[in-house]
């Protein structure tokens, strides 16, 4: 190699190696020619490079970027709502606590307290706040951390309605593009609205009405100044400034967004400081329910998956049912006040725990550990913590100290079975001990003991025209079982079965003054037993009884030759034709199908005495009026088949109720099962005062079961009482003094709307004077006579009366 060539390579060498002292020599002129070409290039390739990434992002990205004008028709995941019919709250189902405002129903200083902490430009910028990215670039590149937020309201809606949270370069872009459109396509306004419905606040809480509900258990337009800047405070970190997990940090929130909205001229100094120096005092609340419910709830949650599927507990549906509020909350009251009379005759099991007082500090922490115990139903936790006198001192869980009167406890000798109890109390100190911790019920104006009940009630009450449920209630405590007696709860029905028997006897050519001998019998039935000696519940026969007087005082031997006259073909068929299920009929073909072995739910039941209300229609009962989608529009709505009653029917409606008994014969069996109430097993429900109601008693073998359907023209109630497990409530615990009392709490609200008059005889009945004993008809006038109701062709001839008889009588008269 030559020198020459040498030198050129190592030159070269050199001028790759180190490049800056060939351009330092080179002549000023070049340099700067040098540096324009090289900015030039630059600025060319950047541009190029830029359009390219444009194009790219635009025909690639930007037309999968959705249509933000779809936030004009924006659906919100919102809670299923369940209400009664008078639109009082009884449940609220869904993973997520929303409740969705138009941006007139957000009070004023909602927004100001979220413009002041999360985008004091909102007003005035186009969707991006370009100095607040800068601020954040900034602050990102001299710290190596993101101390301020570059994200306008606009950015957030974007990202919470369309975008993903990853942190990209690419989603932030998205971000910004997409808040240009949202500015494009909506106000100010709606944004804000959308912002404020959407963010998520904490506690399954999204938007500020819901964090409203969660935190402070009021309306959003009954919020304090503190409290919107509290709430306002959320969005930043939920978890961080929560003010019930973290009340410090949420202080130090709070009191930060209550400065800027001062800064901002949206408060003055005075209110600033006056929020500043209020404690805070947010808590854990669930929606404000109305009316507990919650067996109805159930149901109508099993409705609403069954009929929308899942979606119906995210898409802000409000199912109407048909409960009645007040008729609800007095069906509550009526089961768990007839539970606890029962608790009350059978004696004291004593306390669910004892205490040691001395281990106790404080008494916060005594508070603390009856927060642990478990209450059902309206029950109340408390500990006993001394004695004065008769009297007995008493810390309830909520902090109240109470007296309890021995007077009032004098029921709770010692539990020892349904049937046994110990010896009367003398002293408060012979029931409790210090330590206790009891169970306390409101009743009679004032707190006394009570003990969580061992046995359950389902209450049914329904509209018997259209079928309309206006209460129900599955158990004592849906939270303690789950298990809704009226529409599971299979139990045999005893003697509530016979109207239904007695109703077949009239078809068939029967009258109230039938008589039918009520005496021993004993019965060889391979279905039933090797022999069964059916008896009344009083061990007692009374010979040839009158049909009327057999179901008055549910003589079951009658009932059981009133069934072999009919044939057990005949009364099965017959009763079926009440709605009772076939299949349950089926299995009881025999002679114990009249003393009610079959088992029916309170559903059924009360369905079937539907019939005798409302002059002997089959309705179809329903416990769902309508169902609104979010917007209001009515997506199903009731429509129940109703009873003729008053030659109200339309010919040929599809609505009308299938007639399944003749009037008449309907209101015979009302007029007996009148004589129940007026002289018969239910005559404690003249208590009520009302000449409307007609009604059966219903008990089953050693008091398993114990019923009462009830009913005037308007509303039927079924009530039954009893273990889960079936065994023996205890003697005399019958219909009539364990289900009769729940029901006439309830009728006795109830029944208030409706004028106390009797059923209205329809035409084709006749009244006929009648021997009391025989049955047989007898002259006008007899003395000692009883008038009895016909249909006229079974009407039988009143016999003449002679000129001895004429004689007799006026001699009586006058003497």
């Amino acid at each position: 190699m030559s020198e020459i060539e040498v030198k050129v390579k190592n030159d070269a060498a050199k001028e790759v190696n180190d490049p800056q002292p060939s351009q330092q020599n080179l002549p000023p002129k070049k340099k700067r020619r040098w540096f324009l070409w090289l900015f030039a290039f630059n600025f060319i390739s950047f541009t190029v490079l830029a359009i390219a990434a444009a194009t790219f992002y635009y025909i690639t990205v930007y037309p999968t970027l959705p249509d933000t004008a779809e936030l004009k028709e924006v659906s919100y995941q919102v809670p299923l709502r369940i209400v009664t019919q008078d639109d009082k709250l009884i449940s609220e189902i869904g993973t997520k606590k929303r409740l969705p405002l138009e941006y007139s129903e957000i009070p004023e200083r909602m927004t100001q307290a979220i413009i002041s902490s999360e985008d004091e430009s909102f007003f005035e910028h186009g969707g991006v706040d370009y100095k607040g990215l800068a601020r954040a670039v900034v602050e990102l590149i001299t710290t190596g951390q993101k101390k301020s937020g570059g994200s306008t309201i606009t950015m957030q809606v974007a990202r919470n309605f369309f975008l993903s949270k990853e942190k990209t370069y690419l989603r932030k872009l998205n971000e910004i593009i997409l808040s240009y459109k949202i500015e494009n396509d909506l106000s100010k306004q709606e944004i804000l609205a959308l912002y404020l419905n959407k963010i998520f606040l904490g506690y399954r809480s999204y938007g500020v009405a819901a964090a409203a509900q969660t935190y402070y258990g009021r309306s959003i337009n009954e919020l304090t100044l503190d409290e919107y800047a509290m709430i306002a405070g959320l969005p930043k970190a939920p978890s961080a400034y929560n003010p019930i997990a973290n009340p410090s940090r949420a202080k130090l929130r709070r009191n930060y967004v209550l400065r800027r909205m001062h800064d901002l001229n949206f408060i003055t100094e005075e209110e600033m400081l006056a929020a500043q120096a209020v404690e805070v005092h947010a808590d854990k609340h669930a929606a404000i329910i109305d009316v507990e419910a919650d067996y109805v709830a159930e149901m109508a949650r099993a409705f609403a998956l069954e009929k929308f599927g899942e979606e119906a507990l995210q898409n802000g549906l409000t199912i109407v049912t048909s409960i009645d509020s007040k008729l609800q909350a007095q069906a509550n009251l009526a089961v768990r006040d007839g539970l606890q009379h029962y608790e009350r005759r059978h004696g004291y099991r004593g306390p669910i725990t004892n205490l040691d007082l001395t281990t106790f500090d404080d008494e916060d922490k005594l508070l603390e550990e009856l927060k642990d115990t478990s209450n059902y139903g309206d029950l109340q936790v408390a500990v006993v913590t001394g004695f004065e006198k008769t009297n007995t001192q008493v810390l309830m869980e909520n902090g109240e100290k109470i007296t309890l009167p021995f007077e009032k406890m004098t029921w709770a000798a010692e539990y020892k079975g349904v049937n046994h109890k110990g010896k009367d109390p003398k002293k408060p100190q012979d029931v409790l001990k210090q330590g206790d911790v009891i169970y306390l019920q409101w009743f009679e104006d004032q707190w006394q003991l009570a003990q969580d009940p061992k046995t359950e009630s389902a209450l049914i009450s329904l509209d018997s025209k259209d079928g309309r449920i206006l209460a129900l209630v599955g158990g004592y405590d849906f939270f303690r079982s789950k298990f809704n007696r009226v529409t599971q709860g299979r139990r045999q029905v005893g003697s509530n079965i016979k109207p239904f028997l007695y109703s077949a006897g009239l078809e068939n050519g029967m009258t109230a003054a039938t008589t039918i001998n009520d005496a021993p019998v004993v019965f060889h039935d391979r279905n039933l037993e090797d022999v069964w000696r059916p008896e009344n519940y009083s061990g007692r026969f009374y010979g040839p009884t009158r049909l009327r007087n057999a179901l008055a005082f549910s003589r079951n031997l009658v009932s059981i030759r009133l069934l072999q006259k009919l044939g057990i073909d005949t009364a099965s068929d017959y009763i079926q034709r009440f709605g009772f299920p076939e299949e349950e009929i089926n299995k009881h073909r025999d002679l114990s199908l009249s003393l009610g072995s079959v088992q029916f739910t309170p559903w059924e039941v009360a369905r079937a005495y539907a019939a005798f209300s409302n002059t002997g229609y089959l309705i179809e009962p329903y416990y769902i009026s309508e169902v609104r989608a979010f917007d209001g529009e009515v997506l199903y709505k009731a429509e129940p088949k109703i009873a003729c009653t008053n030659n109200q029917c339309i010919p040929g409606d599809e609505r009308n109720a299938p007639r399944i008994i003749e009037e008449r014969n309907v209101y015979i069996m009302d007029t007996i099962m009148q004589d129940v109430i007026r002289i018969g097993s239910a005559k404690k429900a003249r208590e009520l005062k009302r000449e409307d109601i007609a009604g059966k008693t219903g008990t089953t073998n050693d008091q398993k079961d114990a019923w009462f359907s009830g009913f005037n023209s308007n509303i039927v109630t079924t009530v039954w009482v009893g273990f889960d497990s079936p065994t023996t409530l205890g003697r005399s615990e019958v219909g009539g003094r364990a289900s009769l009392p729940i029901w006439m709490e309830y009728m006795q609200l109830a029944l208030q709307p409706y004028p106390n008059v009797p059923f209205t005889q329809p035409e084709g009945l006749v009244n006929i004077p009648i021997d009391r004993e025989t049955g047989q008809a007898v002259p006008r006038n007899t003395p000692g006579a009883l008038m009895e109701i016909f249909r006229e062709e079974n009407a039988p001839e009143i016999p003449s009366v002679s000129q001895k008889q004429i004689e007799a009588i006026t001699e009586d008269l006058f003497d």
